[in-house]
């Protein structure tokens, strides 16, 4: 018996001796007078187990069966490992048609050995920032490398954007690694679903940042007043804020967002078989879906801040490599190493040495963006002159031993030594010459 119960039994024993009343023995055990009758009935009839619980040694009729238990921790080690009970659970009712809730699964895994109870750690207070009123008003981008399909390629980083009122996921893609692309790519994905938003917060990445403090003078000419990215350069094309977060805490929604995704994303990869960055890519959106239903949350106010795309503005040639140039004679220009020139005829008449922007989008495709307007270049064609080959130099030649070059200077000592004594006797005669014409 329990402690508690052993209690009732001491009191309902001094009130059946006469030794204490209903209503002492009631205020002792913290109950009703009509519950202590209740209890010294149970004694009287039935003795000291009639006050013991009657479903001692009982099984439940919602306890969770054995084959149950097995069947959940057989699957955990072979298809589930390293999920989170949460997500286990979840996983279970999705593929396996077993339900069974997060507390159940934790202590089915724990009896087993599967999983360790993990000690929380104290960490360090931030006082987290409240979300915007408005879907659209800020975006936080980041990119994290990690091996998201585990041991079965090498691992690659995964660039996404999330909407801080919503929570919304609202464009992700994998690259290799952190670059200029793969954030481009997620712009232009959230832009084309929802909008163009007011404002982006990221890291001080040399890819948000141009590290560069002076303008050259073609950026002065061009009417810049401070040095941007290329990826600076499309956000303030877009009339997009950009704020560049000194510390990760400042843009916790993101950073929350890798935990969550490096939890799940995982195992949802490796469940569909996926082995290669391509394939992942093909199935991210579809993930990333299920991923805005579960954990997007309601925004304080219903209207949207998101400015609208208009049909003029092309994304891909927003999102561009930009370099000035400037355009020689016959309108052409050299990029890259090599010469362009317009792909069609322009309209528009440059002069010779019109400094220009040559643009270059991420499929590769050249163009020149002068006054709100887009020109593509083509490849210069050689000329045939420069297509021939060039002759190949000729072998050297050895001089004949009667050559001038040979003949000017004399190796035979003899004569040498000849030579030598008839310039000392020149220059001793022209030394007393000039000596007589002093005196």
């Amino acid at each position: 018996m329990t402690r508690e119960e052993l209690k009732k039994i001491r009191v309902v024993q001094k009130i059946v001796d006469g030794h204490m009343t209903n209503s002492e023995g009631a205020l002792t055990l913290g109950i009703s007078v009509r519950q202590i009758i209740r209890l010294k009935n149970k004694y009287k009839a039935e003795g000291e187990q009639g006050i013991a619980h009657k479903n001692r040694g009982r099984t439940p009729v919602h306890a969770i069966s054995d084959d149950i238990k097995d069947r959940a921790a057989e699957l955990y080690t072979a298809k589930y490992h390293g999920s989170n009970s949460c997500h286990f659970a979840e996983l279970l009712q999705e593929h396996e048609d077993m339900e069974l809730s997060s507390s159940s699964v934790r202590r089915i895994l724990l009896a087993k050995g599967l999983k360790n109870a993990k000690q929380r750690r104290r960490t360090k207070a931030h006082q987290p920032r409240q979300r915007r009123a408005q879907a659209g008003m800020l975006w936080q981008i980041d990119a994290t490398p990690y091996a998201w399909l585990e041991d079965r390629t090498p691992a690659f980083a995964l660039h996404a954007a999330i909407d801080d009122a919503t929570g919304i996921v609202v464009g992700a893609a994998f690259r290799p690694n952190e670059c200029r692309e793969g954030y481009s790519v997620v712009m232009q994905q959230g832009i084309a679903k929802y909008g163009i938003p007011l404002g982006l917060y990221s890291d001080r990445h040399t890819i948000f940042r141009s590290p560069k403090e002076k303008l050259t003078i073609e950026q002065e000419l061009a009417g810049e007043t401070k040095p941007l990215s290329n990826f600076g350069k499309a956000m303030a094309e877009l009339n997009i804020e950009h704020i560049k977060a000194v510390t990760p805490q400042a843009k916790g929604r993101v950073e929350r967002l890798w935990l969550t995704l490096q939890d799940r994303l995982v195992i949802e990869l490796r469940l569909l078989g996926i082995t290669s960055m391509e394939e992942a890519n093909a199935a991210l959106p579809r993930l990333i879906e299920k991923h805005n239903k579960q954990f997007a949350v309601a925004p304080r106010s219903d209207e949207l801040a998101y400015m609208k795309l208009h049909d003029d503005v092309q994304l891909d040639y927003v999102f561009t490599i930009r370099e000035l140039r400037t355009l020689g004679s016959g309108n052409t220009i050299s990029y890259g190493g090599t010469a362009y020139t317009f792909a069609v005829p322009s309209p528009q008449r440059f002069d010779a040495k019109t400094v220009v922007e040559v643009r270059q989008t991420l499929s590769g495709e050249v163009f020149i963006w002068y006054r709100e307007q887009a020109y593509l270049l083509k490849k210069t064609e050689r000329s045939k002159r420069e297509q021939q080959k060039k002759a190949s130099s000729a072998q050297p030649r050895k001089p004949a031993k009667d050559h001038p070059w040979k003949t000017t200077y004399d190796t035979n000592e003899t004569k040498i030594n000849t030579k030598r004594s008839s310039f000392q006797d020149v220059m001793y005669s022209q030394h007393n010459h000039y000596s007589e014409a002093s005196w």
